[in-house]
């Protein structure tokens, strides 16, 4: 009887710690890594979605988000962020004012350049199931951060299955919210100047400049 315990002990062990770090997952993961590795610039159009159940929210945008290296620009309706890896800078053109700040690139918030590495530290990772998303068939793959007090408990990914290209990731705060990022069009090796990832506040007459460097 003892012995029998502990061997469906360690059988449910085994089966946690595969299901936690899960090769078939990882397999996945690292062919679309490879993939998005071999691009050094690249721009998308993507539909950005913000989901709340209980409170009834469901909102719709949308926005581009332009790469090269570690440096990215993101175009959404009411902002823009533009990161050259070293300064960070929110326009918010409603409000007519800019903040800087230097970018953290160990923060947990998740950067667009590094989205398709993020698995490879601090998170666990899960092959779900095949499912099609917008007419693609798609590989559900889910990273749960190690950090219980991080910033998303869960973020899935969807894999095109046919050239592991993203379809889309959601990421699910704490709050109930599920933010939504789906790539409805992608150009890859687009020519682009380091300038381009920079903000310069004089060619914007009157905006308010807030250093939180």
């Amino acid at each position: 009887m003892k012995k029998s315990f502990f061997a469906t002990l360690l059988t449910l062990v085994a089966t946690y710690s595969y299901s936690q770090y899960d090769p078939k997952a990882l397999e996945i993961l690292e062919a679309m890594s490879k993939k998005y590795k071999a691009i050094p610039t690249f721009e998308a159009n993507i539909t950005t979605g913000l989901v709340n159940e209980t409170e009834g929210v469901k909102e719709e945008f949308k926005g581009k988000i332009t790469v090269k290296g570690d440096k990215f620009r993101l175009l959404l309706d009411d902002q823009e962020i533009i990161n050259n890896g070293t300064t960070v800078w929110t326009y918010l053109p409603s409000a007519k004012e800019v903040n800087i700040d230097n970018f953290d690139p160990g923060s947990d918030d998740v950067n667009p350049t590094k989205i398709f590495e993020m698995y490879k530290k601090g998170f666990k990772y899960l092959y779900v199931a095949d499912k099609t998303e917008g007419g693609v068939v798609c590989e559900e793959i889910d990273l749960v951060p190690e950090k219980k007090d991080a910033q998303y408990f869960k973020i899935k990914m969807m894999i095109v299955k046919k050239d592991k290209s993203i379809q889309s990731w959601t990421m699910f705060d704490k709050a109930g919210n599920r933010f939504i990022y789906t790539i409805t069009k992608f150009n890859p090796n687009v020519k682009l100047e380091d300038s381009f990832f920079t903000f310069d506040p004089k060619k914007y007459p009157g905006i308010e400049v807030i250093d939180l460097r």
